[in-house]
């Protein structure tokens, strides 16, 4: 493969100082015994290229492909040189939910500014707590970070600070935040990608894989530098780090309640009976996936789950005979789908046991339903929405990053009594807005709740 490299000089910034400084990436090398530090794979950073260019092709780290830290002896080693680093980690992570249960990490790259990328294998590692101690304190960079913390959770890993590259493109107002997206627009930088649907679970991890995932952070810490400085000019840098901050302390959120209520075509479900096995079979379902690690889906998709809740088969033959039912990942679990639907059978004979057609909920109802239910709400979301939507305008960022919508319909559905603009405040805040977001739209929703515009037609 041909591989393109730059030995370059980027300007950036850091946050916590007024004068740019140089950000130079350095690397080290995995010998096949350990690690070793080696001079001869030390480079220079890339830099963004004239805007009149194409955009400039990276199709490999400067140092080169990782290997997989799967040892604890090379984990002590790689958090001895995260140690030793300077300025903010990259982090990102890979996962496998299209080929295994649940959405745990299964590879985590991470990048310090001189030394190298290291890629490493949770599933093989007893523990990540010497990461998790050699990064107390440092800000980690990381992009969307609401799709990894979960997995970096799991895996042991939180950070103390963060810079969430995607969600500052939000704020700056880009309508395109993907990664590969900021990049070529900022650094004017585009990146060799193929994989993002891969199997990351596969051993050993291929080559390209593993250039892929170590690309992720390749470029992080000069796009975090960039995008601070655009942050800067804009005056949301402190508007910026609430927003990294709230996503480190919000509180966790409980499990769903009655998560099978998401299958797929329950909506075709009309009565308690069948409802009642539609819950034993997503059930059953969940157990074999889990203990077997595989996506529930794999095993019995959605459609097929609602086809043979609405059949009731009671033998093998029976069940199979649903057309939904031939493929063989289906057929392998047949006596277990069907006792789960003589369970469902059985549940839906005792009336204290039988799930209600509808979950009790304490949030608003659909918002569709508002005209009808509740017209007067539906004039204060509608009056709200549109007088926000002008402050986003004049902020230069979306609605949804002004105000969760979430938070808006709730606040509309049930707004303080009485309304003042110190109940609405508090209203706001209690509902997880953060300062700078009740500073921007707290006088408009009072207003808006006191004097809401009649319902357009």
């Amino acid at each position: 493969m041909h591989v393109r490299r730059f030995a370059t000089r980027f300007r950036g910034c850091d946050p916590t100082e007024s004068n740019p400084k140089e950000v130079t990436i350095s690397s080290a090398h995995l010998t096949a015994d350990g690690f070793e530090d080696s001079p001869d794979n030390v480079h220079q950073g890339h830099q963004p290229q004239d805007r009149h260019d194409e955009p400039t092709l990276i199709e490999q780290p400067v140092g080169g492909i990782p290997p997989i830290v799967d040892t604890q002896a090379q984990l002590e080693h790689v958090a001895e040189k995260l140690r030793a680093g300077t300025g903010p980690v990259a982090v990102d992570t890979e996962r496998a939910s299209g080929y295994r249960y649940g959405q745990r990490a299964f590879l985590i790259q991470l990048k310090r500014q001189g030394d190298t990328i290291w890629l490493l294998d949770p599933e093989a590692l007893e523990s990540l707590a010497p990461i998790q101690q050699a990064l107390n304190g440092v800000e980690w960079i990381l992009h969307a970070a609401i799709q990894d913390l979960p997995s970096l959770r799991q895996a042991g890993l939180w950070p103390d600070r963060l810079f969430d590259t995607e969600l500052a493109g939000r704020l700056l107002g880009y309508h395109k935040v993907s990664l590969s997206a900021l990049l070529e627009h900022k650094l004017n930088i585009t990146l060799a990608k193929e994989h993002s649907a891969a199997d990351w679970s596969v051993r050993p991890l291929p080559e390209d894989m593993r250039n892929y995932a170590a690309l992720d952070v390749e470029l992080l810490h000069e796009l975090r530098d960039v995008i601070i400085l655009e942050l800067q000019a804009a005056h949301k840098l402190e508007i910026a780090y609430e927003e990294f901050n709230s996503l480190l302390t919000r509180p966790h959120k409980p499990p769903r309640k009655d998560p099978w209520r998401r299958t797929s075509g329950i909506h075709e479900i009309t009565d308690r009976r069948t409802l009642a096995i539609v819950k034993s079979l997503w059930t059953t379902r969940e157990k074999i996936a889990r203990s077997r690690d595989l996506p529930p889906g794999k095993l019995l998709n959605d459609r097929s789950l609602v086809a043979v809740a609405k059949s009731k088969p009671r033998t093998v033959p029976q069940l199979m005979k649903i057309p939904r039912m031939r493929r063989k990942a289906a057929s392998r679990d047949a006596r277990r789908w069907l006792q789960a639907v003589q369970d469902g059978i059985k549940v839906a004979q005792d009336p204290d046991k039988v799930p209600p057609m509808r979950a009790s909920s304490q949030s608003p109802p659909a918002v569709k339903a508002w005209r009808d239910k509740e017209p007067l709400a539906a004039r204060r979301l509608q009056t709200c929405r549109n007088r926000l939507a002008r402050v986003a305008d004049q902020q230069n960022m979306p609605l949804e990053n002004l105000l969760l919508p979430e938070t808006l319909r709730e606040i509309c559905w049930r707004p303080p009594e009485p309304i003042t603009p110190e109940s609405v405040e508090r209203r706001l805040s209690d509902l997880g807005a953060r300062p700078w977001q009740i500073q921007a739209t707290s006088a408009v929703i009072t207003v808006a709740l006191l004097d809401p515009d009649p319902l357009e037609k």
